[in-house]
């Protein structure tokens, strides 16, 4: 996990309608950054539709969520239209930004180990920098942990 305090790298990564983001393109903004492992899985839905729900009060303190995982675009955009979810999902199959964050990490599930994406978030402020990170975030309480994080 990155350090709060440190510059969040920068990436490009297309989003679920194939437009190109970068985190450049957010200065003036606050960013929830975070990465999630799987669409459609019980828990992964549970975060994006918590974010969904609070992306109207997000919006209001100024700012932005972007969720990321190593999904395909399709995935993504079946994912958005499934749940109707109202911020941007970014698909990063190469896992380069995956890696840039330090979420790429060995797991445990039920004895066996397997690399995957820890699940994180980082709150990001206007200049790019790092505020919080949590990589013991708990899927369905993490939206509103972040939007009480919002200032």
């Amino acid at each position: 996990m990155l350090e709060v305090g440190t510059k969040a790298p920068d990436f490009e990564l297309p989003d679920q309608n194939g437009e190109i983001h970068s985190l450049k393109d957010y200065r003036g903004k606050k960013v929830i950054l975070y990465f999630y492992p799987k669409d459609n899985t019980p828990g992964c839905t549970k975060q994006a539709c918590g974010f969904s729900d609070r992306y109207p009060q997000i919006q209001e303190k100024g700012a932005i969520v972007l969720g990321v995982s190593k999904d395909s675009v399709a995935s993504h955009k079946k994912f958005e239209e499934k749940y109707g979810l109202k911020f941007t999902l970014l698909s990063d199959t190469e896992r380069k930004v995956i890696e840039a964050y330090d979420v790429w990490k060995e797991k445990k599930n039920y004895g066996k180990v397997s690399m995957g994406v820890v699940r994180t978030t980082y709150l990001i402020d206007e200049d790019g920098m790092i505020l919080k990170a949590n990589d013991k975030v708990k899927a369905a309480d993490d939206p509103e942990k972040m939007l009480g994080e919002l200032q």
